[in-house]
């Protein structure tokens, strides 16, 4: 599974990340407001899934280390939580 609950609670995005992810990533963040994510394990992204994200607006706590999203992506986030 890509999009998962971690012991600690916090959203984990791992490995490839379709569009049919979106909607769960989407429901876990609805259901606890403030919950953190972590997608240092995601190795590919769909844009509803970046979409989702933006919209939400959650503390990420782990980008990946792709360089496409270091570059474009990450500055689109509020980084300062």
């Amino acid at each position: 599974m890509t999009v998962r609950i971690a012991d600690d609670g916090i959203i984990l995005l791992q490995g490839v990340c379709a569009i049919e992810d979106a909607e769960a990533l989407l429901r876990h963040l609805s259901a606890e407001p403030g919950t953190q994510v972590d997608w240092s394990a995601c190795e590919h992204a769909h844009t509803a899934i970046i979409q989702v994200l933006m919209a939400v607006k959650p503390k990420i706590v782990g980008w990946p280390t792709d360089p496409f999203v270091g570059k474009y992506l990450t500055g689109l986030f509020d980084r300062s939580g």
